[in-house]
């Protein structure tokens, strides 16, 4: 419980208050080596999809098998986490920050700002600045 401790303690009214733990959804679709982890049940995940395959790649580890796969979470590039209201992706952040992951994040807005981004004119746009690095 050390390494949780330790993360909690950091939680202080500077660092909720300076929003450091989260991530505004087009600065994480701005990195292309960025993942998305999408902490939802795979029941949910299978009832609305939220893949960003032009964006970002992306992966389902329902909350409750975190502690089985966090593993197959990268070490070495920033993730965005995700739920329908934060609530479990909180709790999965706060989960892999006692792991010794530091480029994790909750995503601002959760589950509705990624939505947002998925708008045919964001999908477009950001599909023609793919073209264009090419």
């Amino acid at each position: 419980m050390d390494a949780l401790d330790a993360v909690l303690t950091q939680m202080d009214l500077g660092f909720i208050g300076s929003a450091r733990h989260k991530i505004l959804v087009p600065d994480l679709l701005a990195d292309a080596n960025a993942v998305l982890l999408d902490v939802r049940t795979a029941e949910e995940a299978a009832t609305v999809k939220l893949d960003f395959v032009h964006h970002v790649s992306s992966i389902n580890i329902p909350l409750h098998c975190l502690p089985q796969q966090f593993a197959l979470v990268p070490t070495d590039k920033i993730v965005g986490i995700f739920c329908p209201h934060a609530v479990r992706a909180a709790i999965a952040y706060t989960y892999l920050r006692a792991h010794g992951y530091v480029k994790v994040y909750v995503v601002e807005g959760g589950y509705a700002a990624l939505v947002e981004e998925a708008r045919p004119g964001k999908v477009l746009a950001q599909i023609n600045k793919a073209i264009v690095k090419d």
